[in-house]
Formats: structure tokens, sequence, C-alpha cells
């Protein structure tokens, strides 16, 4: 029964997850198509700071779409292990990136389109390999491993970067860099899957009829996450008004489950029951994704497609028998120009005529 109830956790945490994903995907391009609409009618836009966006409805389809996200990721994580449901959100990366090439006009040439299949196939990968979580089933274990003091420094440094970023990197480079306001999500998502994972067994324990609400851990992890998601939603809301979407989407994928996947390693030890296969499949399949993610971003503004990728191939197969003909009758003239030179050097004995020739000038010695 214990297996069983496993595996009913386990598809309903995969249901969650994929849902997650089209929700969130399909958010990013309500709020970008938002703050598009508030940058044509001339108001101060999100990235210098301010917060005209509260007032369009499109931004707040978006919000609730990613809240409608967001609310099936956390059920997600209280049924299945975070390196199970994070690796899932690539195909949030695809959702956005189809979807706003048709309502966004920002173009998927070819390199985008293979960078969304490698992520599909990472991500794959990646759940066929998750490893175990050890098993949490009350706050009270929850508690033990938030005071572990492998996480507790961890904390600590994720609050110190988060901070140095937000407070000197950001107001100088976060206008110009991706990674900067990117980064501030990431960290601070770390942190927020494990206040959700935290909440989420305190919502199962509530509905196994256990007392929670007098726990002060389950009102803790309820304002840390409450703080976390509104730091995330701030900076991700001008990382999107900056820059284009297509570019935001993966990098803070990226980002973000690198993020998840180290705090997930040190707070619930999943790495430490791994085999060796689990453990090359997963780092192959993370790879994966980064490598398709590199394709998405980095050739983003080449135009390539199938069709023009068969038009250059013609076109090089009908120069390269011309090129090869004009470069032998060219070799042969200039063989046989140095070749009369030579005879002519010979001839003339003129012993400044060789160098000067070298260097591109035709003088002879009587010139002196």
């Amino acid at each position: 029964m214990g297996q069983d109830r496993g595996k009913y956790d386990f598809y309903i945490g995969l249901g969650l997850a994929i849902s997650s994903s089209i929700f969130i995907g399909g958010s990013f391009i309500l709020k970008k198509k938002g703050l598009l609409r508030l940058a044509r009618k001339g108001s101060m836009r999100a990235g210098q700071g301010g917060h005209a966006y509260l007032k369009e409805w499109l931004w707040w389809a978006g919000l609730l779409s990613m809240g409608a996200g967001e609310a099936a990721n956390f059920a997600a994580y209280a049924f299945a292990p975070a390196t199970l449901v994070t690796p899932l959100g690539a195909l949030s990366v695809l959702v956005s990136a189809v979807l706003s090439s048709y309502f966004l006009s920002e173009r998927l040439n070819l390199h985008g389109k293979l960078g969304c299949l490698l992520s599909i196939l990472g991500s794959t990968t990646m759940v066929i390999h998750a490893p175990q979580e050890e098993e949490i089933s009350s706050l009270e274990d929850m508690a033990r491993k938030l005071v572990d003091p492998g996480f507790f420094i961890f904390a600590i440094l994720v609050i110190i970067v988060a901070l140095i970023f937000i407070f000197v990197v950001g107001p100088r480079h976060g206008q110009t860099n991706i990674l900067v306001y990117i980064t501030i999500c990431s960290v601070i998502g770390a942190l927020s899957v494990s206040c959700v994972k935290g909440l989420g067994i305190a919502i199962k324990e509530a509905i196994a009829g256990k007392s929670v609400v007098r726990n002060p851990l389950a009102w803790i992890l309820l304002l840390g996450l409450v703080g976390c998601v509104s730091t995330q939603i701030n900076y991700l809301n001008k990382a999107l008004d900056i820059f284009n979407t297509s570019l935001v989407t993966p990098i803070y994928y990226v980002f973000f489950t690198t993020s998840v996947l180290t705090c997930s390693a040190i707070l619930f030890k999943e790495w430490g029951h791994m085999g060796t296969d689990d453990v090359i499949g997963t780092l192959s399949g993370f790879l994966t994704i980064i490598v398709g993610i590199f394709l998405l971003h980095a050739f983003k503004d080449i135009s390539v497609s199938l069709a023009s990728l068969a038009v250059s191939m013609r076109k090089e197969e009908r120069a390269f028998p011309a090129a090869n003909g004009m470069a032998s009758h060219n070799t042969y003239e200039l063989l046989q120009h140095e070749s009369t030179g030579d005879m002519e050097d010979r001839e003339m004995g003129l012993p400044f005529d060789s160098v000067s020739r070298r260097n591109g000038a035709m003088t002879s010695s009587l010139d002196y």
C-alpha cells in the first residue's frame, strides 16, 4: 500500500507540475503585453521603478495566471520531491517561447526550436533519474531540517547575495545586464521553494486533523513565502520590461533550477541516496537543458530556418567549382609572374629588386 500511495502521489505531483508550467508560461506573455501597452501610453516603465502596471488589466491577467501556476506548483511540491517538480519548469520555457512568437512577434528561429526540444529532453531525463528525498512527514521534521548547520549557512549566503545584488549591483548594472535581476529572483526562489515545501506539509497535517495554526513555524514559513514571492515578482517584472521575453524565461529557468537543486540537496539530503547511474543521468539531463537554453539565447538574432539552410547549401555548391577554377587560374598566373621576375633579377643582377618586390614596391637600384 505504501508503494501504491507513492505512485499515486507521484502522478498527482507530475500532473500538477505540467499544468503549472502551462499557466506560468502563458503568464509571461500576458504580463509582457501589458507592459508594452503601458510603454506605448508613455507611462513610467517598471524597469525605471514605475508601478503603472498595477492599473493594467492584462498585467493582472498575467498575475492571476502565474498565481494559478504557482498554486499548482505549490501543490506539486507537497506530493513530489523538489528535484522532480523543478526541472519540469522547462515546459514553461517552451510555452513562453512558442506563444511569444505568435503574440509578441518575437521570432523563434531554428536554433531556438532546437533549444526548446533539448530543454524538454533534458527535463525528461532529470525526471527519470530524479532522486528520492528524505521522508518528512511533520512540521517537527521540517524544523529540524531548517536548523541544520548546512542549510542555515546556505540560507545566510543566499540572503547576503540577494541584498548585494539589490542595493549595490542592481542600481549600477540592472538596466544593461540581464543576469542582475534574474539572479535576485533565482536565489530568493530557492528559499521560496523551501517555504512552499514546509507549507505543503502543514496543509497535509491540517487535512489529517492535526492542529497547525498554533505552530509558529507555519506562520514563519507563510511570511517567508510572501516576502520571497513579492521580491521575485518585483524584479522579474523589471527583467521582463527591459529585456526580451524569450531570453528572460530560459535564463531564469536555468538559474532558478540550479538554485533549487542546490537548496534541495542541502535541505533534504537527496543526493546521498542516489546511485551512480542516477547521478550521471541527473547531471546529463541538466547539462542538456543548459545547452538547449544556450541555443535559444546565443543565436536569437540570426534568421535561420530549414529553407534558408537549403538555399545556402545550393549557393555554396554552385560557388565551390567556380572558386576552385579561379583559384587554380590565379595561382598559375602568380607562379608564372614570379618565375619571370626571378629570371629578370638573375639577368639584370639587381640585388635590391627582390627585397623591394616582397615589400610590394617595384623599385630598381638604378633609382639610387
